[in-house]
């Protein structure tokens, strides 16, 4: 159907073209370069996926139409034309020898490579019996159902629906995490309060009472968190000493640990204890 294209915010970018029995090289064609130029112009694609489905091809077990190979190969080096990164697949294909047969050849017009139309031996030589061909011949007595009137008519079709659309098509994804989002930015929030909290734009230095952003409640402040200068830090840093004559630790900084440090004599090993007040209930 014609009209089928798209729905929703993807309304209008969608091309589809429904055709009748029997089309050949030449009328397909007529219609395949018009739209597929229109498409690269309006769309502009920075790369193009082609897939090459080989159920077009004459004599297909399930298609009804009459291309050959060299009406395919046609439209495969029209797009490669653009000149843009260009990655082609194969598709369907009803027909196992014809579809060998069209993707063989699609890859040598790719190459801009002539292969000779006698197929060499090979283990599945016997599968391209009679003619041991590679192209293949249109199905005679398969008329053309696809008139002139008619495929003019699709394409002006299909080319005004192109021309509607308003601006160039995006692929460019984003996923909405609403929870996610709500919570980042309910951190950042609670991160700021906190900082202008703590920080004095005039006096960035000074120490200042923290408040909790969810209670409210001020947080104090312990005495070691916090120091005037290097040396203050440098001697923080070291505040229990191992003194390996007596195997005990040694407090050397107690203006800054006495109430904050637990000392462990059997292992050596100082942890800070938090002082902070319970939040008021």
């Amino acid at each position: 159907d014609i009209t089928n294209t798209g729905a929703g915010v993807g309304n209008g970018y969608a091309v589809n073209i429904p055709l009748k029995e029997g089309i050949n090289d030449q009328a397909y064609a007529t219609i395949f370069k018009p739209i597929m130029n229109k498409v690269i112009q309006v769309f502009q694609p920075g790369a193009i996926v082609l897939q090459c489905g080989a159920d077009s091809l004459t004599g297909d077990r399930l298609g009804c139409f009459n291309l050959t190979l060299h009406g395919h190969g046609e439209c495969v080096q029209f797009v490669q034309s653009f000149g843009l990164p260009l990655l082609v697949l194969g598709g369907g294909g009803y027909t196992i020898r014809n579809v060998a047969r069209c993707w063989a050849y699609e890859t040598s017009v790719l190459l801009n490579t002539n292969l000779n139309d006698e197929i060499p031996y090979n283990d599945y030589f016997e599968y391209y019996a009679p003619d041991f061909k590679l192209h293949l011949t249109p199905t005679p007595g398969l008329d053309n159902a696809n008139s002139a009137d008619h495929l003019r008519h699709l394409r002006d079709i299909c080319l005004r629906n192109l021309n509607a659309l308003p601006t160039i098509p995006t692929v460019q994804i984003s996923v909405h995490h609403p929870a996610t989002e709500d919570n980042l930015a309910k951190n950042r929030l609670e991160s700021a309060q906190a900082n202008a909290d703590h920080f004095d734009d005039a006096q960035p230095d000074a120490k200042r009472q923290r408040t909790d952003p969810k209670t409210g409640a001020q947080r104090r402040l312990h005495p070691a968190e916090f120091y005037d200068d290097d040396d203050d830090r440098n001697q923080a840093s070291i505040g229990m000493h191992f003194d390996t004559e007596t195997n005990t630790t040694q407090d050397i900084i107690s203006h800054h640990v006495d109430q904050a440090t637990r000392i462990d004599e059997t292992t050596s090993i100082s942890a800070p204890i938090a002082m902070e007040e319970e939040p008021p209930t």
